[in-house]
């Protein structure tokens, strides 16, 4: 069995840095996978991939590598849905970690969403901006899954 890794849905990934700053003092891999347009980091556990362009490529390359004793950051939900099937461990870069007990529900209320925001173009709003607590709940939750991921 290979030792587990941290794959990083990285083209709009707030939390590459606190990410990186997890998986070397864990020793362990990093994946950024992107369609480009991120800076490589110098780092010998962090490695870069980058993907074709077109829609969900990064989400693809990740899906099919992913699974049991490794952690997936990732803000697209179909993608997490795909991972915890596979097994890996799920963290949004808020810091919500998506399981089994809640993909369902979560993918559920995304697709209302969506259909609700497609329904009246005049709907405004979206996420709340990005934070220092979700920066914090990230980190201290990124923590707990590599630790959970090591251990088996």
């Amino acid at each position: 069995m290979t030792e587990g890794a941290i794959y990083i849905d990285a083209d709009a990934c707030p939390v590459k840095a606190e990410a990186e700053r997890v998986a070397v003092r864990h020793g362990m891999r990093m994946v950024l996978v992107s369609n480009g347009g991120i800076r490589p980091s110098a780092n010998p556990l962090v490695e870069s991939v980058f993907v074709a362009d077109g829609p969900d490529e990064a989400d693809k390359w990740i899906a099919e590598r992913c699974g049991p004793g490794d952690v997936v950051v990732t803000g697209d939900i179909p993608l997490a849905a795909k991972c915890v099937a596979a097994g890996a461990r799920v963290l949004r870069h808020n810091g919500e970690a998506l399981t089994a007990a809640n993909i369902g529900n979560v993918l559920a209320t995304r697709d209302l969403m969506q259909d609700l925001r497609s329904a009246d173009p005049f709907r405004q709003g979206g996420s709340k901006p990005f934070s220092k607590a979700d920066r914090s709940r990230f980190l201290e939750v990124l923590e707990r899954l590599v630790r959970a991921a090591k251990a088996g």
